[in-house]
């Protein structure tokens, strides 16, 4: 299995990098027989098409990186160390985090709705094996990617790109009928300067998007190890409604899916220059 997918642009690079860590879609094998469950319950963690809706991003001078094992396989936006004894065969240990006692870990046991991926638990070779062949090799390219960026305009923007069930936004009912298509994750300002989030939240804004910040969403393990804004290293989730451009139960595309990837382009655009405007208004 190749490990990723990555697109340079043609010219030099800029200060963002784009990431969909959660949009890969090929199983292998031996993990869909080993499965008691269909493969369509399968695909329900992923981030299905993701990173089709971002694929424009090299046009404006950003690299997009994207996962091709799935989610339920093996999650890159988990640490390495989040193992759960209950679906990998490694010693128990005290203070789990809510993720993997739920059986959300680095190698998943359930996928979406709680539902057990396998009966049994693989070996800690066979998990081992999974870290190095598709998680390693995509945080090590990640991390080279922004340290490049960083390196060459003294700041690096990583826009890690997700979507949501619908059904996520029920909790936010106080916000009234019109329900955000768009949430952004800073880590309540731990992850990027104030001024990275709002020009972000103004992009999506003025090009007709709903947008709510940190919830229900606030960012996951990769905005948390590569938000370093005191490091000059800004990081921010996005995760779209999927009932926005895909039809969830079937895990296909509707007819709103080529309008939402317009929609996004020139956001992503924006996105893509973070700071620019900043760094130009610096230098005068």
């Amino acid at each position: 299995m190749v490990p990723f997918r990555l697109t340079i642009p043609t010219g030099p690079t800029g200060p963002a990098v784009f990431s969909s860590p959660h949009s890969g879609s090929e199983y292998p094998a031996e993990f869909v027989r080993s499965s008691q469950l269909d493969a369509r319950t399968l695909r329900s963690s992923e981030d299905a098409f993701v990173d089709q809706l971002f694929a424009c991003a090299p046009d404006y001078d950003a690299p997009l990186i994207a996962a091709v094992a799935p989610r339920a396989f093996v999650d890159l936006n988990r640490a390495r160390e989040e193992l759960d004894p209950a679906a990998v065969a490694v010693p128990r240990r005290a203070g789990l985090n809510p993720r993997v006692s739920a059986g959300l870990g680095v190698i998943p046991r359930v996928v979406s709705e709680g539902r057990v991926i396998r009966s049994g638990r693989i070996s800690a070779l066979a998990a081992e094996t999974r870290l190095r062949d598709a998680y390693d090799p995509y945080h090590d390219c990640l991390e080279r990617l922004l340290r490049t960026a960083r390196t060459r305009h003294g700041q690096a923007f990583l826009i890690d790109c997700h979507s949501m069930p619908h059904d996520a936004l029920r909790s936010l009912a106080d916000e009234g009928p019109q329900q955000p298509e768009i949430i952004l994750g800073d880590r309540f300002g731990t992850a990027c300067a104030p001024w990275v989030l709002e020009q972000a939240q103004d992009a999506f804004v003025r090009h007709g998007f709903r947008v709510l910040v940190n919830r229900p969403f606030a960012g996951g393990y990769i905005t948390r190890l590569h938000g370093q804004p005191s490091k000059g290293r800004h990081a921010l989730q996005i995760e779209i409604d999927r009932a926005l451009y895909m039809d969830e139960k079937r895990i296909k595309q509707h007819a709103g899916f080529a309008e939402l990837q317009e929609r996004l382009r020139p956001v992503i655009a924006e996105l893509a220059q973070l700071g620019a405007a900043r760094n130009t208004l610096a230098a005068e």
